[in-house]
């Protein structure tokens, strides 16, 4: 198995309008903009951290 990175399905369920600005800044350093777009991106702590920042609007899965 050439490719074990663990990869994590994240899906925006809710805006980022009217949240503060930070918030705003790291869905979009996620990809996402847009309710119910969805990415697949890899688990980095850095990622996570993102996540977590914003885990009140998206949904994460992991693959």
């Amino acid at each position: 198995m050439a490719d074990e990175t663990k990869k994590l399905r994240v899906t925006q369920i809710a805006s980022g309008c009217g949240r503060k600005p930070g918030q705003q800044a790291t869905l979009i350093g996620l990809g996402l903009n847009k309710l119910r777009r969805t990415r697949e991106l890899t688990d980095t702590p850095s990622v996570r951290g993102m996540l977590r920042k914003v885990a009140h609007l998206v949904k994460v899965e992991s693959l």
